[in-house]
């Protein structure tokens, strides 16, 4: 099952890439609830191996594109998340301390925090695009204008996901122009 997990997270991540067109240097955020994936409900019966295939499905594709992962943690840990130092670094994210582990922050974050080179965890960021694998509420991490993205599955696992990209608002009035 695992490896269908896998190759179903790299399938719908590397479509909404597609999609989404992202610059190398952007901010990728993945919610994702291992429960649901193995047919749990949300926060109920975790699973490091899902939240592992999963990882292993999305991250090779973010690192070939140059995009940054930001892996939310659950609401234990109020949502924060853990990314790549470089990456707080560069969007100037306010570093906090703590460090998730399976029931204190979910599976899919520890992963992450134990496969990234140098994870820290933040409170709050503006992510380009996202998944939400398990309805995990990534919204609240996505740029103010997020717009759907359709992909072949409507599933990873027994997980329902959702996919967005973000754009810049549009301003102005009657008189504006948004391309040229």
């Amino acid at each position: 099952m695992m490896q269908n997990v896998q190759k179903q997270a790299e399938t719908a991540v590397g479509e909404l890439l597609e999609k989404a067109s992202l610059a190398p240097g952007s901010l990728f955020v993945v919610g994702c609830s291992s429960s649901e994936i193995v047919g749990n409900v949300i926060g109920k019966g975790n699973s490091v191996e899902a939240a592992e295939a999963v990882f292993d499905g999305i991250y090779p594709l973010l690192q070939a594109r140059g995009i940054f992962l930001a892996a939310q943690c659950c609401e234990h840990l109020n949502r924060a998340l853990i990314t790549e130092r470089a990456a707080a670094e560069k969007f100037g994210f306010e570093i906090v301390s703590v460090v998730p582990w399976e029931h204190g922050g979910g599976s899919f974050a520890t992963t992450a925090w134990r496969r990234f080179s140098d994870p820290v965890a933040v409170e709050h960021i503006r992510a380009d695009a996202g998944i939400d694998i398990g309805l995990t509420l990534i919204g609240m991490h996505l740029k103010d204008v997020a717009v759907p993205v359709r992909v072949s599955l409507k599933t990873i696992g027994e997980a329902p996901i959702v996919c967005a990209r973000t754009r810049p608002k549009y301003i102005g009035g009657e008189r504006a122009r948004y391309s040229l």
